[in-house]
């Protein structure tokens, strides 16, 4: 490659913000920069990256090499930049104002949310079932993650999914789905972490909060506190003279559900909420998954138009002509209007939770759009892989990195059976990160866990995490082989324990010493082939068999080491507890002395939390 004629120091940088696609090349990125490839190369080699021209490079490089001759640069995923065409192409404008205020109201979009163990699942069912036909065949054939209930004529919607975790991951994807949310709170627990954090989560959204205070029906239930504990968070009563509106009920007893579902409607009055039911269909997609006999199945929720069976459509990087449309209660229908949950079937590929779904101008236009987003999702993991290969490491090989005063990074592939749930854990997931240690995902996606997850694991050093789904056999044979690591979990709360654990693990461990016992030495005597043992008062605490220890003469630590034997009389027992004599064996401290102080002791770790 041909030296550059101009030194790179001298060239100027470009003014303003620089757009520089993520996994750019040397090639590529040099001469946005105004340099070259060559200058691109050689000083990520001074740096001790070996890297080629073409060679994609990881976030780090680009961010180092910009920094170097002083350039601002705002990375964006593949494109991004082109996302704005190909929305125009399927006839969506960004800026067009559109008039509701003539537009027909449609039913509210309800997302429950609360502190786990308060009651959502079992609200949501109460819920569910009160609305059940009764004699319906089977009642509800299937769980869909979103359904329409009726009060009094009304119809509202109900989006069940894995809390706020699936909710922060929607509004992050730029995904607007809920009108009103249901907060749950317990009655005799009150105020929790979670609570707070699904307030926080509403306000940030400016979705207005209904409190269902549940759980009345048990004997230390206090509405009164729950009430004082919510207004201290902002949320004051209507009662009081606040703007909350907030509900007694009991979900296991089937008490205050229709009151709330009330109040539901009234919040959904206030916010008057109206759709377009003409023309063609846009919504989000709720979750997704691979089903065997159906192939790529998405819950998608419907915020204008009319979606039709055999239209053409977009979501994400899927396509496809609507093959089916199925309702809450596994029903097929031919259409679907503002704030209906439906299945769709007929898609390409699996969507992500949080996708737009689109109806697209033509069949034509739907895969060309989804494809051209495919292509740059692929370059996109591509340049996380390139992250990942140039610093990422594993659960075991963290704790060197971190004991080398290096920043660490922890490779995952996450795998499960739903988007909904991808998303809740990659979004959870997010939250642990530290200084110390960084999370990088080398690749999310929906479905079992194969080979080809196993092999990308080993050549990326990263550790795979499975959410209700399981390698298959030829996955597992190959993991042993090549010492993947693999972790499967069913519940979300143990995932996340797990990997903070882990997290914890890969941190300089903090320790602290406790004094578990101390004696006296009143005695020194002689014993053949054993040498001094010290009969001695145990003042404090109990002395154990096996215990660190150290010898304090007069308030100086004058030996330290390990207790090898300890008895009672002629007993050897494993402990002696104060108040009691016996005689101890020291491993090699042959200088004991009356009045000396033996002290045990142990060092325990001190816990590190994820945010400490």
């Amino acid at each position: 490659m041909d030296a550059p004629s101009y030194t790179p120091q001298d060239a100027p940088v470009p003014e303003g913000v620089v757009v520089v696609e993520r996994a750019s090349t040397a090639q590529e990125l040099g001469p946005k920069l105004n340099r070259t490839a060559a200058d691109v190369v050689r000083f990520l080699m001074q740096q001790g990256e070996m890297v080629t021209a073409t060679q994609s490079l990881s976030d780090d490089m680009i961010e180092l090499f910009a920094a170097e001759i002083g350039a601002e640069i705002r990375l964006v995923d593949p494109g991004e930049e082109q996302e704005v065409d190909l929305r125009r192409k399927l006839g969506i404008d960004e800026f067009e104002e559109v008039d509701l205020s003539s537009a027909p109201p449609r039913p509210p979009v309800v997302t429950v949310m609360g502190h786990v163990d308060h009651g959502k699942t079992k609200l949501l069912d109460q819920i569910r079932n009160a609305n059940v036909v009764e004699g319906e065949a089977g009642g509800i054939t299937q769980h869909i993650g979103a359904y329409q209930v009726e009060r009094n004529g009304q119809k509202i919607t109900f989006i069940d999914t894995p809390g706020h975790e699936a909710f922060t991951a929607m509004r992050a994807r730029g995904a607007q789905v809920t009108d009103i949310v249901i907060l749950v709170v317990a009655a005799d627990d009150g105020v929790m972490p979670q609570t707070v954090e699904a307030i926080d989560h509403a306000r940030a959204a400016d979705v207005p909060i209904v409190v269902a205070i549940n759980k009345i029906d048990r004997p230390t239930a206090d509405p009164q506190r729950v009430m004082s504990e919510l207004a201290e968070h902002g949320l004051v009563p209507e009662a009081w003279g606040g703007d909350t509106i907030m509900q007694e009920v009991s979900a296991l007893e089937g008490i205050g559900i229709d009151d709330l579902l009330d109040q539901v409607l009234v919040v959904a009055e206030l916010e008057d909420l109206r759709a377009d039911p003409e023309g063609r269909a846009r919504g989000v997609v709720l979750e997704a998954n691979l089903d065997i006999g159906r192939g790529p199945v998405a819950t998608v929720i419907v915020q204008s138009g009319t979606l039709k069976v055999a239209d053409p459509v977009v979501a994400g990087a899927a396509w496809g002509r609507v093959r089916a449309l199925l309702d809450d209660r596994g029903q097929n229908v031919d259409s679907a209007g503002p704030s209906m949950p439906v299945q769709v079937l007929g898609l390409s590929d699996v969507p992500t939770a949080g996708d737009e779904f689109v109806v697209a101008p033509s069949e034509k236009i739907a895969r060309e759009v989804a494809e051209t987003r495919e292509h740059w999702k692929r370059l996109s993991s591509l340049g996380r892989e390139a992250h990942a290969l140039s610093g990422g490491a594993r659960l075991e090989d963290i704790f060197q990195q971190i004991q080398r005063g290096e920043a660490a990074t922890l490779n995952l592939i996450v795998k499960a059976d739903v988007t909904g749930s991808l998303e809740a854990v990659t979004e959870s997931l997010r939250k642990l990160e530290r200084d110390e240690v960084k999370l990088s995902f080398v690749h999310r996606g929906v479905g079992g866990i194969t080979e080809n997850d196993v092999q990308l694991a080993s050549a990326s050093n990263a550790t795979i995490i499975g959410f209700n789904v399981r390698p298959d056999r030829k996955a597992r044979e190959l993991a042993e082989a090549e010492g993947v690591e693999i972790r499967t979990y069913e519940i979300i709360y143990k995932l996340i324990e797990d990997v903070e654990a882990a997290m914890v693990g890969m941190l300089a461990p903090e320790f602290e010493e406790v004094v578990t016992g101390e004696a006296e030495v009143r005695e020194v005597f002689r014993v053949p082939r054993v040498g001094p043992v010290a009969g001695c008062y145990v003042l404090n605490g109990t002395i154990t068999r096996g215990s660190k220890v150290r010898f304090l003469r007069d308030g100086v630590v004058i030996w330290k080491g390990t207790i090898s034997s300890l008895k009672r009389f002629k007993e050897d027992v494993r402990e002696v507890q104060a108040g009691y004599e016996c005689g101890v064996g020291l491993s090699d401290f042959q200088d004991l002395k009356e009045g000396d102080i033996i002290e045990t002791y142990e060092e325990r770790e001190i816990a590190r939390t994820a945010t400490g």
